[in-house]
């Protein structure tokens, strides 16, 4: 998997799929999370579409540049938020969730691409509306999948879910791949499955173990703000994924972003929670596919 520099001080790992004359997907992965949870079969599938599939890391994690001269205690860190003391919230944390977007802009820029799809999820989702608020002539269409707008009255978590998210994961292999198994507090009631969780995890470590990134990426999210006065003004073509089963970003979160964006389409998917079960590919894919050809012809 090569990497591109972005910026001066950034480069960022990505993998494509596909044939580069096809219209160009940029995918945009959550928090926490390489770009390996766009599972490669899903990356496959879509682009067997007709499109050039581009996944990649986020700052601050798998292959990408890790700011390891900027550690962020998250326990410390959400301790100061809920203490109300912002500015130095603020002086924690080295970057914004537009320093993120800029990363996949930037990604785009160094392929040669001038426009893309962008299809982002939870904190991806974040990032992907960020790209299309920043530049949304380089923006053909937006998918924000599982995801909300800043504000914090929607896309809530349950108290499990939140419980499960900042627990301290062990640092040992077997530890670790064994304590994924907790997301299934998240995941589809119907598809949710262990030993897919157990898989990804062992794949993840393997490849790049860096649990240092975590609070950083917390910070960008926390301290982005909200994007809902600039959202009723996005002129993008939208389309916002939810799924039912949601407890990590409670549905309303998608609702919201469909409720902002002007004609904003909104799908809600049953049987879905925050994940990507295979069993529901086919018609997340058929949703990306017939938004991209409905809206997005540069």
């Amino acid at each position: 998997m090569p990497n591109v520099v972005v910026s001066p001080e950034v480069s960022i790992a990505y993998e494509s799929f596909g044939d580069p004359g096809d219209p160009p997907v940029l995918l945009v992965m959550g928090f926490g999370a390489q770009m390996l949870a766009w599972h490669e079969d899903f990356c496959q599938a879509l682009a067997d579409r007709g499109r050039y599939v581009i996944r990649y890391d986020n700052r601050d994690c798998g292959l990408s540049t890790k700011f390891d001269d900027h550690p962020v205690d998250m326990g410390k860190f959400i301790a100061t938020v809920s203490a109300g003391d912002i500015p130095a919230a603020l002086a924690m944390v080295p970057y914004r969730l537009r320093d993120m977007a800029d990363d996949g802009l930037g990604l785009l820029a160094a392929l040669g691409i001038e426009h893309a799809h962008v299809v982002g999820t939870s904190m991806g989702g974040m990032i992907a509306q960020t790209m299309a608020l920043s530049s949304p002539e380089r923006v053909l269409t937006l998918t924000s999948m599982m995801s909300s707008t800043g504000e914090s009255e929607y896309g809530t978590s349950s108290a499990e879910a939140q419980a499960v998210l900042f627990a301290p994961k062990p640092a040992d292999r077997a530890g670790y791949v064994a304590a994924v198994e907790k997301e299934l507090a998240w995941a589809s009631r119907r598809y949710g499955d262990a030993a897919t969780l157990r898989e990804l995890a062992t794949l993840s470590y393997d490849r790049s173990y860096y649990p240092a990134g975590i609070g950083r990426q917390l910070g960008a999210m926390i301290l982005s703000g909200s994007r809902a006065d600039a959202l009723r003004e996005l002129r993008v073509p939208t389309l916002v994924i939810h799924g039912l089963d949601d407890t990590l970003i409670d549905p309303s979160g998608g609702r919201r972003t469909a409720e902002l964006v002007p004609d904003a389409e909104l799908l809600l998917i049953p049987d879905m929670g925050h994940d990507r079960p295979r069993e529901l590919w086919p018609q997340l894919i058929d949703a990306v596919v017939s938004h991209t050809d409905r809206a997005g012809r540069p």
